[in-house]
Protein backbone atom coordinates (compact mmCIF):
# COMPACT_ATOMS: atom_id res chain seq x y z
CA UNK A 1 0.00 0.00 0.00
CA UNK A 2 1.08 3.57 -1.11
CA UNK A 3 1.89 6.17 2.24
CA UNK A 4 -0.49 8.44 1.28
CA UNK A 5 -3.17 5.36 1.76
CA UNK A 6 -1.65 4.28 5.32
CA UNK A 7 -2.14 8.02 5.96
CA UNK A 8 -5.54 8.21 4.77
CA UNK A 9 -6.70 5.18 6.66
CA UNK A 10 -5.04 6.40 9.82
CA UNK A 11 -6.86 9.69 9.79
CA UNK A 12 -10.08 7.45 9.54
CA UNK A 13 -8.98 5.52 12.47
CA UNK A 14 -8.05 8.31 15.06
CA UNK A 15 -10.97 10.34 13.93
CA UNK A 16 -13.44 7.74 14.78
CA UNK A 17 -12.73 7.56 18.20
CA UNK A 18 -11.73 11.43 18.47
CA UNK A 19 -11.89 12.15 22.29
CA UNK A 20 -9.67 8.50 22.68
CA UNK A 21 -6.97 10.28 20.62
CA UNK A 22 -6.90 13.71 21.74
CA UNK A 23 -6.51 12.35 25.65
CA UNK A 24 -3.63 10.12 23.55
CA UNK A 25 -1.98 13.08 21.95
CA UNK A 26 -2.38 15.22 25.42
CA UNK A 27 1.58 14.61 26.80
CA UNK A 28 2.62 15.37 23.16
CA UNK A 29 0.51 18.66 22.59
CA UNK A 30 1.66 19.56 26.16
CA UNK A 31 5.51 18.70 25.32
CA UNK A 32 5.51 20.81 22.10
CA UNK A 33 4.15 23.64 23.33
CA UNK A 34 5.81 23.75 26.46
CA UNK A 35 9.05 24.13 24.20
CA UNK A 36 8.21 25.93 21.83
CA UNK A 37 6.57 28.93 24.28
CA UNK A 38 9.76 28.54 26.88
CA UNK A 39 12.39 28.46 23.97
CA UNK A 40 10.64 31.74 23.06
CA UNK A 41 10.01 33.51 26.69
CA UNK A 42 13.82 32.58 27.15
CA UNK A 43 15.41 34.36 23.73
CA UNK A 44 13.16 36.78 24.02
CA UNK A 45 14.86 37.81 27.87
CA UNK A 46 18.24 37.46 26.33
CA UNK A 47 17.22 39.80 23.90
CA UNK A 48 15.64 41.84 26.12
CA UNK A 49 18.93 42.29 27.95
CA UNK A 50 21.29 42.93 24.98
CA UNK A 51 18.77 45.78 24.45
CA UNK A 52 18.93 47.03 27.82
CA UNK A 53 22.63 47.22 27.94
CA UNK A 54 23.30 48.33 24.01
CA UNK A 55 21.50 51.56 25.44
CA UNK A 56 23.75 52.21 28.06
CA UNK A 57 26.58 52.16 25.94
CA UNK A 58 29.10 49.82 25.07
CA UNK A 59 32.11 51.81 27.51
CA UNK A 60 30.50 50.95 30.66
CA UNK A 61 32.01 49.26 33.36
CA UNK A 62 30.08 48.39 37.21
CA UNK A 63 31.98 48.34 40.33
CA UNK A 64 30.33 46.26 43.26
CA UNK A 65 31.56 46.45 46.54
CA UNK A 66 30.93 43.32 48.51
CA UNK A 67 30.87 43.38 52.63
CA UNK A 68 29.49 45.80 55.39
CA UNK A 69 30.83 48.39 57.09
CA UNK A 70 32.79 51.95 56.04
CA UNK A 71 35.91 49.54 55.87
CA UNK A 72 34.47 47.73 52.99
CA UNK A 73 32.89 51.12 50.91
CA UNK A 74 34.58 53.79 49.05
CA UNK A 75 33.91 58.06 49.59
CA UNK A 76 33.29 60.05 47.13
CA UNK A 77 36.47 62.25 46.48
CA UNK A 78 38.40 58.77 46.11
CA UNK A 79 35.95 57.63 43.52
CA UNK A 80 35.95 61.01 41.14
CA UNK A 81 39.97 61.14 41.67
CA UNK A 82 40.18 58.42 39.07
CA UNK A 83 38.91 61.33 35.90
CA UNK A 84 42.06 62.85 35.83
CA UNK A 85 43.29 59.37 34.29
CA UNK A 86 42.77 59.12 30.54
CA UNK A 87 41.07 55.98 30.42
CA UNK A 88 38.36 57.49 32.16
CA UNK A 89 35.79 59.71 31.36
CA UNK A 90 33.26 60.11 33.82
CA UNK A 91 32.13 58.05 37.40
CA UNK A 92 28.98 58.22 39.25
CA UNK A 93 29.28 56.77 42.74
CA UNK A 94 25.66 55.04 43.27
CA UNK A 95 23.84 54.60 46.64
CA UNK A 96 20.42 53.11 46.50
CA UNK A 97 17.18 52.66 48.55
CA UNK A 98 14.04 50.44 47.51
CA UNK A 99 10.47 50.52 48.74
CA UNK A 100 10.98 54.55 50.16
CA UNK A 101 7.61 56.20 50.79
CA UNK A 102 7.24 59.53 48.84
CA UNK A 103 4.46 61.40 49.67
CA UNK A 104 3.08 64.41 47.51
CA UNK A 105 -0.20 66.40 48.57
CA UNK A 106 -2.37 63.07 50.06
CA UNK A 107 -0.61 60.96 47.48
CA UNK A 108 1.87 58.40 49.01
CA UNK A 109 3.49 55.59 46.96
CA UNK A 110 6.63 53.77 47.52
CA UNK A 111 9.83 54.04 44.88
CA UNK A 112 13.49 53.71 44.64
CA UNK A 113 15.64 55.95 45.24
CA UNK A 114 18.86 56.73 43.85
CA UNK A 115 22.00 58.84 45.39
CA UNK A 116 24.49 60.10 43.20
CA UNK A 117 25.79 62.55 40.77
CA UNK A 118 25.73 64.76 37.80
CA UNK A 119 27.28 62.20 35.87
CA UNK A 120 24.61 59.52 35.90
CA UNK A 121 22.72 60.63 33.24
CA UNK A 122 25.40 60.58 30.61
CA UNK A 123 26.56 57.33 32.05
CA UNK A 124 23.21 55.39 32.10
CA UNK A 125 21.95 57.58 29.22
CA UNK A 126 18.86 58.93 30.49
CA UNK A 127 16.91 62.05 28.57
CA UNK A 128 15.83 65.13 30.42
CA UNK A 129 11.90 65.57 29.67
CA UNK A 130 11.53 68.93 31.74
CA UNK A 131 13.30 70.69 33.71
CA UNK A 132 17.30 70.48 34.79
CA UNK A 133 19.00 67.78 35.69
CA UNK A 134 21.65 67.72 39.18
CA UNK A 135 24.68 69.38 39.08
CA UNK A 136 27.93 69.97 41.17
CA UNK A 137 26.35 72.21 42.71
CA UNK A 138 23.62 70.28 44.63
CA UNK A 139 26.38 67.71 45.84
CA UNK A 140 28.66 70.63 47.27
CA UNK A 141 25.61 72.65 48.82
CA UNK A 142 23.94 69.07 49.60
CA UNK A 143 20.07 70.78 48.45
CA UNK A 144 16.97 68.78 48.77
CA UNK A 145 16.36 68.43 44.99
CA UNK A 146 14.91 65.51 42.86
CA UNK A 147 14.87 64.52 39.76
CA UNK A 148 11.50 61.72 39.03
CA UNK A 149 11.95 59.03 36.69
CA UNK A 150 8.63 59.08 34.47
CA UNK A 151 6.23 56.56 36.05
CA UNK A 152 6.94 58.31 39.73
CA UNK A 153 6.17 61.85 37.64
CA UNK A 154 2.72 60.56 36.67
CA UNK A 155 1.75 58.08 39.62
CA UNK A 156 2.36 61.63 41.85
CA UNK A 157 1.51 64.32 39.86
CA UNK A 158 -1.06 62.84 37.63
CA UNK A 159 -0.95 65.58 34.08
CA UNK A 160 -0.02 68.74 36.47
CA UNK A 161 3.38 70.00 35.89
CA UNK A 162 5.65 68.77 38.60
CA UNK A 163 8.52 71.27 38.31
CA UNK A 164 8.55 73.13 41.41
CA UNK A 165 6.59 71.31 43.65
CA UNK A 166 7.44 69.42 46.73
CA UNK A 167 7.49 65.99 47.66
CA UNK A 168 8.43 64.03 51.03
CA UNK A 169 11.18 61.42 51.40
CA UNK A 170 11.43 60.68 54.62
CA UNK A 171 9.98 63.28 56.42
CA UNK A 172 12.54 65.71 54.61
CA UNK A 173 11.21 67.94 51.81
CA UNK A 174 12.23 68.13 48.21
CA UNK A 175 12.15 70.28 45.34
CA UNK A 176 11.17 68.54 42.23
CA UNK A 177 13.84 70.03 39.56
CA UNK A 178 13.23 67.60 36.92
CA UNK A 179 11.73 64.60 35.21
CA UNK A 180 13.11 62.30 32.89
CA UNK A 181 12.10 60.05 29.71
CA UNK A 182 10.96 56.86 29.64
CA UNK A 183 13.91 54.49 30.00
CA UNK A 184 12.62 51.35 31.57
CA UNK A 185 14.94 49.19 33.70
CA UNK A 186 18.67 50.23 34.06
CA UNK A 187 21.41 47.27 35.25
CA UNK A 188 18.95 46.42 37.42
CA UNK A 189 16.75 49.44 38.68
CA UNK A 190 13.66 50.40 36.82
CA UNK A 191 14.61 53.93 36.48
CA UNK A 192 11.01 55.24 35.33
CA UNK A 193 10.45 53.77 39.44
CA UNK A 194 12.48 55.71 40.80
CA UNK A 195 13.51 58.92 42.09
CA UNK A 196 17.45 60.63 41.97
CA UNK A 197 18.55 62.89 44.71
CA UNK A 198 22.05 64.47 45.01
CA UNK A 199 25.09 61.91 46.59
CA UNK A 200 25.58 64.14 49.39
CA UNK A 201 22.33 64.38 50.59
CA UNK A 202 20.82 61.10 50.23
CA UNK A 203 23.95 59.79 52.71
CA UNK A 204 23.58 63.15 54.94
CA UNK A 205 20.03 63.54 55.41
CA UNK A 206 18.64 60.15 53.94
CA UNK A 207 20.99 58.09 55.37
CA UNK A 208 21.47 55.21 52.45
CA UNK A 209 24.89 54.44 53.74
CA UNK A 210 28.27 54.04 52.28
CA UNK A 211 29.09 53.97 48.28
CA UNK A 212 29.51 50.21 47.28
CA UNK A 213 28.40 50.62 43.70
CA UNK A 214 29.93 52.70 41.06
CA UNK A 215 29.07 53.19 37.23
CA UNK A 216 32.29 54.16 35.01
CA UNK A 217 32.33 55.54 31.23
CA UNK A 218 35.43 53.92 30.16
CA UNK A 219 37.29 56.98 27.52
CA UNK A 220 36.17 54.85 24.99
CA UNK A 221 35.67 51.07 23.69
CA UNK A 222 39.79 50.49 23.29
CA UNK A 223 40.31 51.87 27.00
CA UNK A 224 37.80 49.47 28.74
CA UNK A 225 40.07 47.06 29.40
CA UNK A 226 42.58 49.55 31.22
CA UNK A 227 40.21 51.57 33.86
CA UNK A 228 38.93 48.13 34.41
CA UNK A 229 42.69 47.07 35.31
CA UNK A 230 43.29 50.54 36.97
CA UNK A 231 40.32 50.25 39.15
CA UNK A 232 40.81 46.91 39.71
CA UNK A 233 44.25 47.56 40.78
CA UNK A 234 43.45 50.15 42.91
CA UNK A 235 40.90 48.51 44.84
CA UNK A 236 42.86 45.83 45.39
CA UNK A 237 45.51 47.48 47.31
CA UNK A 238 42.58 49.57 48.78
CA UNK A 239 41.43 46.08 50.67
CA UNK A 240 44.68 44.28 50.25
CA UNK A 241 42.67 41.28 48.20
CA UNK A 242 41.10 40.77 44.76
CA UNK A 243 38.01 39.42 46.55
CA UNK A 244 36.35 42.08 47.66
CA UNK A 245 34.94 43.35 45.20
CA UNK A 246 33.48 42.83 41.48
CA UNK A 247 34.54 45.31 38.43
CA UNK A 248 32.40 44.35 35.31
CA UNK A 249 32.28 45.53 31.64
CA UNK A 250 29.35 45.50 30.11
CA UNK A 251 30.08 42.73 27.95
CA UNK A 252 30.77 40.51 31.12
CA UNK A 253 26.93 41.41 32.48
CA UNK A 254 25.75 40.51 29.33
CA UNK A 255 27.27 37.04 28.85
CA UNK A 256 26.68 36.47 32.73
CA UNK A 257 22.86 37.12 32.27
CA UNK A 258 22.94 35.79 29.26
CA UNK A 259 24.39 32.11 30.68
CA UNK A 260 21.69 32.62 33.39
CA UNK A 261 19.01 32.94 31.13
CA UNK A 262 19.58 30.10 28.83
CA UNK A 263 20.73 27.70 31.43
CA UNK A 264 16.99 28.18 33.38
CA UNK A 265 15.42 27.73 29.82
CA UNK A 266 17.43 24.68 29.15
CA UNK A 267 16.64 23.53 32.57
CA UNK A 268 13.12 23.86 31.61
CA UNK A 269 13.10 22.59 28.29
CA UNK A 270 14.10 19.43 29.43
CA UNK A 271 11.90 18.79 32.01
CA UNK A 272 9.32 19.93 29.10
CA UNK A 273 10.62 17.08 26.73
CA UNK A 274 9.84 14.33 29.66
CA UNK A 275 6.29 15.23 28.90
CA UNK A 276 7.21 14.33 25.26
CA UNK A 277 8.43 11.03 26.40
CA UNK A 278 5.73 10.35 28.54
CA UNK A 279 3.10 11.10 25.45
CA UNK A 280 4.51 8.06 23.75
CA UNK A 281 4.56 6.06 26.30
CA UNK A 282 0.37 6.93 26.03
CA UNK A 283 0.58 6.71 22.57
CA UNK A 284 2.37 2.92 23.05
CA UNK A 285 -0.38 2.02 25.42
CA UNK A 286 -3.26 3.14 22.94
CA UNK A 287 -2.19 1.58 20.58
CA UNK A 288 -1.75 -1.99 22.28
CA UNK A 289 -5.00 -1.57 22.96
CA UNK A 290 -6.09 -1.11 19.33
CA UNK A 291 -4.26 -4.04 18.26
CA UNK A 292 -6.07 -5.77 21.04
CA UNK A 293 -9.45 -4.30 19.69
CA UNK A 294 -8.44 -5.01 16.07
CA UNK A 295 -7.01 -8.23 16.26
CA UNK A 296 -10.17 -9.96 14.01
CA UNK A 297 -9.38 -6.70 11.55
CA UNK A 298 -5.68 -8.43 11.51
CA UNK A 299 -6.46 -11.79 10.93
CA UNK A 300 -9.42 -11.22 7.91
CA UNK A 301 -6.58 -9.04 6.32
CA UNK A 302 -3.92 -11.69 6.58
CA UNK A 303 -6.10 -13.73 5.20
CA UNK A 304 -6.67 -12.51 2.17
CA UNK A 305 -3.16 -11.73 1.17
CA UNK A 306 -1.56 -9.01 3.51
CA UNK A 307 2.15 -9.25 3.97
CA UNK A 308 3.45 -8.81 7.80
CA UNK A 309 5.32 -5.23 6.61
CA UNK A 310 1.55 -4.46 5.39
CA UNK A 311 0.39 -4.72 8.84
CA UNK A 312 3.27 -3.39 10.39
CA UNK A 313 3.39 0.18 8.60
CA UNK A 314 -0.81 0.30 9.14
CA UNK A 315 0.19 0.22 12.75
CA UNK A 316 3.20 2.43 12.73
CA UNK A 317 2.16 5.32 10.01
CA UNK A 318 -1.33 5.40 12.97
CA UNK A 319 1.19 6.23 15.58
CA UNK A 320 3.16 8.70 13.71
CA UNK A 321 -0.51 9.86 12.61
CA UNK A 322 -1.01 10.61 16.28
CA UNK A 323 2.06 12.06 17.45
CA UNK A 324 2.67 13.95 14.13
CA UNK A 325 -1.04 15.55 14.98
CA UNK A 326 -0.52 16.15 18.59
CA UNK A 327 3.08 17.91 17.63
CA UNK A 328 1.26 20.51 15.14
CA UNK A 329 -1.53 21.22 17.69
CA UNK A 330 1.66 21.51 20.22
CA UNK A 331 3.01 23.55 18.08
CA UNK A 332 0.11 25.86 16.75
CA UNK A 333 -0.47 26.08 20.34
CA UNK A 334 3.33 27.05 21.43
CA UNK A 335 3.13 29.63 18.80
CA UNK A 336 0.08 31.49 20.05
CA UNK A 337 0.79 31.24 23.63
CA UNK A 338 4.48 32.82 22.82
CA UNK A 339 2.38 35.62 20.27
CA UNK A 340 0.13 36.62 23.30
CA UNK A 341 2.42 36.27 26.21
CA UNK A 342 4.10 40.07 26.14
CA UNK A 343 0.40 41.50 26.04
CA UNK A 344 -0.36 39.39 28.98
CA UNK A 345 3.11 39.82 30.63
CA UNK A 346 4.04 44.00 30.08
CA UNK A 347 7.41 43.54 31.45
CA UNK A 348 7.85 40.15 29.30
CA UNK A 349 9.43 40.15 25.36
CA UNK A 350 9.07 36.68 23.30
CA UNK A 351 10.92 35.88 20.20
CA UNK A 352 9.95 32.84 18.51
CA UNK A 353 12.46 30.26 17.69
CA UNK A 354 11.31 29.04 14.39
CA UNK A 355 14.43 26.07 14.53
CA UNK A 356 13.58 25.14 17.56
CA UNK A 357 9.76 24.92 16.99
CA UNK A 358 10.69 22.80 13.82
CA UNK A 359 13.07 20.23 15.73
CA UNK A 360 9.94 20.00 18.52
CA UNK A 361 7.95 18.78 15.99
CA UNK A 362 10.04 16.71 14.53
CA UNK A 363 10.67 14.81 17.60
CA UNK A 364 7.14 14.07 18.20
CA UNK A 365 6.74 11.97 15.38
CA UNK A 366 9.66 10.90 16.15
CA UNK A 367 8.43 9.57 19.74
CA UNK A 368 5.38 8.36 17.57
CA UNK A 369 7.99 6.30 15.50
CA UNK A 370 9.87 5.06 18.70
CA UNK A 371 6.60 4.25 20.40
CA UNK A 372 4.92 2.55 17.65
CA UNK A 373 7.47 -0.28 16.73
CA UNK A 374 6.38 -2.34 19.21
CA UNK A 375 2.68 -2.32 19.25
CA UNK A 376 3.12 -2.50 15.10
CA UNK A 377 5.15 -5.32 15.44
CA UNK A 378 3.29 -7.09 17.85
CA UNK A 379 0.36 -7.02 15.49
CA UNK A 380 2.07 -8.16 12.30
CA UNK A 381 3.16 -11.01 14.07
CA UNK A 382 -0.04 -12.15 15.02
CA UNK A 383 -1.35 -15.53 12.99
CA UNK A 384 -4.38 -15.42 10.91
CA UNK A 385 -5.51 -18.43 12.63
CA UNK A 386 -5.20 -17.14 15.94
CA UNK A 387 -6.73 -13.61 14.88
CA UNK A 388 -9.63 -14.75 13.64
CA UNK A 389 -10.71 -16.98 16.70
CA UNK A 390 -10.93 -14.30 18.53
CA UNK A 391 -14.17 -13.07 19.61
Amino acid sequence: MRVSELISMALKTVTASWMRTLLTMLGVIIGVASVVTLVSIGRGTTAAIEKQYENLGTNLITVNIMGQGRANSLNYDEVMQFEQFKEFNYLAPTVTSSGVNIKYDRTQESYNVIGTNDRYFSITKLNLAAGRLLSESDLSFRTNVAVLGSTVATELFESANPIGKKINIKGYEFTVIGTLKTKGTTMGTSVDESIVIPLSTAQRQLGLGNIRTTYIEAADKEQMAAAQKTFSNYLTTKYKSANGFRVLNQDSLVEARTAATSSLTSQLVSVACISLLVGGIGIMNIMLVTVTERTREIGIRKSIGAKRKNILMQFLVEAVVISGLGGLIGLVLGIGISLAWPYINKNQMTVISWDISIYAFLFSVAVGILFGIYPANKASKLRPIDALRTD
